[in-house]
């Protein structure tokens, strides 16, 4: 200090104009982040509402008005920029970021934050033009052309470094901008392409996976029809009628190669932006062209696109595409697409009732969406969706549904605070596998056996009583079930078969359906006889499947009905096995024969279920199963047309009403609530139409 003080009048003032040089230019350098720090949006709110905003498609001029719309109706959040690249990168390395810049800062001035998606699900013409082998080809060989999207290569490594580029100029750009809170891969995954270079991939993946040809031809038979390989370029591709086992590696192929074109980007993102910002892309419900599961590990969300189409809300199998996405990652997830009324892609595209689009918002939060977004805000003026629904028009002026989307926005604000950090704990779960559901459709053997209705006819008389059902992964954990529903588990891999083995050995319920257990990881015929690696437990087996021309009867413990479609003739080889259900006077073969039984195993059970049951029937043998693992929810039968779900995050639980039915119905709860949007305490309530109720209470200390 002293020293400094008596240094020459010059030398201070040369250092003092140094250092005060030094801070004008670190505060200069620091300005974007200052700015940043002093625009720091709002806390993220516990339910967020949205809309797919193009800004590239619209004069500057023009966002302020739309922002301030959407600000009004509560819309907390915009995804942008995944149909742009040909803004962003009007030429080949030349990028253009400036104006989704503005767009951000616009947005934040609103309160609004981003969803910045990466462009990949539409190149630029003069990409297409300049490297036509990043083009995709179609299964009849031709090439896919410009002019609508999803024509690229999933498969060239050219796109992939193209794709990868502008991605990381992206993430350089906005990965530590406050206001941008999450990123979306691409856009709906949807077209594979069967060019030189993913044929030869498919090729070397075989190879990989089997290691040597005699192992493939052993595994895959191919002696039959002398299918019989002596080199892996000769293995084709084949997508319908062929050999299973090679059906089935396209199609894993299919996943793995969507998997990789994914992480592509996404692990140039994350080498350039901040961990609070998520990683997600949009799936399709039960869209089934590749495996969700593989794809969704190495994301940080599930979200999926929820749309209606054709009529009304159908609440069941609309609530089971939400679980199947739940189950995705096990958490929650978000809906970043919706229809705001109608869609333009169906055969007859009618608008959801008044009152639908808010019950339909409500029933994703229900199922466990922290996010509801629409597709879209307003309609381009040209273009292929041009009568796609919205929320303003292309006048930039609300239409009718906006007051409701508004309401909606409002309700997320208030219930908000209830819901953060809660979701859905369910004590019953349903196995998924989407090499089951292929495996059965290219082999359905009855046109009418459809895998994915016969799992939501299970999952619909399932959530009707108990309340809450996961959907999950054959692989998942299953220790915290109670009950596990398999149906049409057609295909079950080694480590399927020691998951649900070990589950069952552990005290648990496993009950299979129709066609489970007939087809081992290469989809080829189990050596042992249906269930497979579960028929000694079991203590029986399918003798023999029949496709069904007739109804056929069956009666028992669970009533009489009548099973269409297809039966399984099963034996017992375990006196402990018991027969619940019996096949009436129908082929001869199924006469007099056991429909479904049962085997306990310790604390736990496994049950084999070979005829289709269907209303009053499966309603009965539910009651059967949540008794048998003891399922007690606390709710009983709700009246007709009325909807629960229960959210809860151990201090508290929520539950969300809503009436579908078109009478108004009343409800008497099981205790006292807290009513969220009405405020009160209430120990029933009264819900026309669409209504909605929001209801909270404190949980018992754990």
């Amino acid at each position: 200090m002293q020293r400094t003080l008596m240094m020459p009048t010059l030398l201070r003032r040369s250092l003092l104009s140094r250092s005060m040089l030094f801070a004008f230019a670190a505060t200069f350098a620091f300005a974007p982040h200052l700015r940043s720090l002093a625009q720091q949006p709002e806390a993220q709110p516990p339910l967020y509402l949205g809309t797919a905003w193009y800004p590239e498609q619209w004069p500057e001029a023009r966002w302020d008005a739309d922002l301030k719309l959407m600000e009004d109706a509560h819309v907390r959040f915009v995804r942008i920029g995944e149909f742009a690249w040909s803004r962003i990168e009007p030429s080949e390395g030349k990028y253009d970021l400036d104006w989704l810049d503005h767009a951000v800062r616009a947005a934040e001035k609103h309160h609004i934050a981003v969803v910045l998606g990466t462009p990949s699900a539409a190149p630029p013409a003069w990409l297409t033009t300049k490297y036509p082998e990043t083009l995709r080809v179609m299964e009849d060989g031709r090439r896919d052309e410009h002019g609508n999207r999803q024509q690229f290569d999933w498969a060239d490594p050219k796109y992939r470094v193209l794709a990868r580029a502008v991605a990381e100029q992206m993430a350089k750009r906005f990965g530590h901008d406050p206001n941008v809170i999450g990123w979306q891969i691409d856009n709906e995954y949807a077209n594979e392409s069967e060019s030189p270079i993913a044929k030869k991939q498919f090729q070397d993946w075989v190879h990989q996976r089997y290691g040597t040809l005699d192992n493939l031809n052993t595994r895959w038979t191919t002696s039959y029809w002398s299918e019989t390989y002596s080199d892996w370029s000769q293995i084709p591709i084949e997508t319908t009628y062929g050999n299973p086992g090679l059906l089935l590696s396209w199609r894993r192929f299919v996943s793995d190669t969507w998997r990789s074109y994914q992480k592509n980007q996404l692990d140039v993102i994350r080498a350039n932006a901040d961990k609070r910002q998520f990683i997600t892309t949009n799936m399709m419900g039960f869209f089934d062209a590749y495996d969700h599961y593989t794809v969704s590990q190495d994301l940080d969300l599930a979200s999926w696109d929820d749309y209606v189409g054709t009529g009304q809300l159908d609440p069941v199998r609309n609530g089971a595409a939400h679980d199947l996405t739940r189950g995705f990652l096990r958490k929650n997830f978000w809906v970043m697409e919706t229809q705001p009324g109608f869609v333009n892609w169906s055969p007859d595209n009618n608008a959801l009732n008044k009152g639908a689009v808010r019950a339909m918002a409500w029933h994703d939060i229900g199922h466990g969406a922290d996010a509801v977004s629409y597709w879209q805000w307003r309609s381009a003026l040209n273009g292929q969706e041009e009568y796609h629904g919205t929320l303003v028009g292309a006048d930039g002026t609300p239409v009718p549904l906006y007051a409701e989307v508004a309401q909606v926005g409002k309700e997320f604000a208030k219930a908000g605070p209830a819901l953060k950090g809660t979701s859905v704990h369910s004590e019953v779960a349903i196995l998924h596998s989407y090499d089951s559901r292929w495996a059965i459709n290219w082999q359905r053997h009855n046109k009418a056996f459809d895998p994915v209705a016969n799992l939501v006819t299970y999952y619909g008389a399932l959530r009707a009583q108990a309340h809450s059902v996961d959907i999950v992964s054959p692989t998942a954990p299953l220790s915290q079930y109670k009950l596990v529903v398999a149906p049409a588990l057609n295909v079950i891999t080694p480590e399927t078969a020691k998951n649900l083995l070990d589950y069952v050995r552990h005290g648990g319920h496993l009950v299979f359906g129709q066609r489970s257990a007939m087809k081992n990881e290469d989809n080829g015929l189990q050596p042992e006889r249906q269930p497979g690696p579960f028929a000694a437990l079991l203590g029986g087996r399918v003798e023999q499947f029949y496709a069904l021309d007739k109804p056929v009867p069956v009666t028992g413990e669970f009533g009489s009905e009548a099973t269409t479609v297809w039966a399984e003739q099963l034996s017992t080889t375990d006196p402990a096995t018991k027969v619940l259900m019996r096949y009436g006077k129908s082929n001869g073969w199924l006469d007099g024969q056991p429909a479904v039984i049962t085997h306990d195993v310790g604390k736990g059970s496994i049950t084999y279920i070979g005829a289709a049951l269907d209303g009053e029937t499966l309603n009965s043998a539910v009651r059967w199963m949540l008794t048998k693992s003891e399922v007690k929810p606390e709710f009983g039968a709700l009246p007709e047309g009325v909807d629960l779900y229960v959210r809860d995050n151990g201090d508290h639980e929520v539950w969300i009403l809503i009436n579908f039915g078109e009478k108004g119905q009343q409800v008497a709860l099981p205790g006292s609530f807290t009513d969220v949007l009405k405020g009160g305490e209430t120990r029933s309530v009264s819900l026309g139409q669409y209504d909605v109720t929001i209801l909270q209470r404190s949980l018992p200390a754990r």
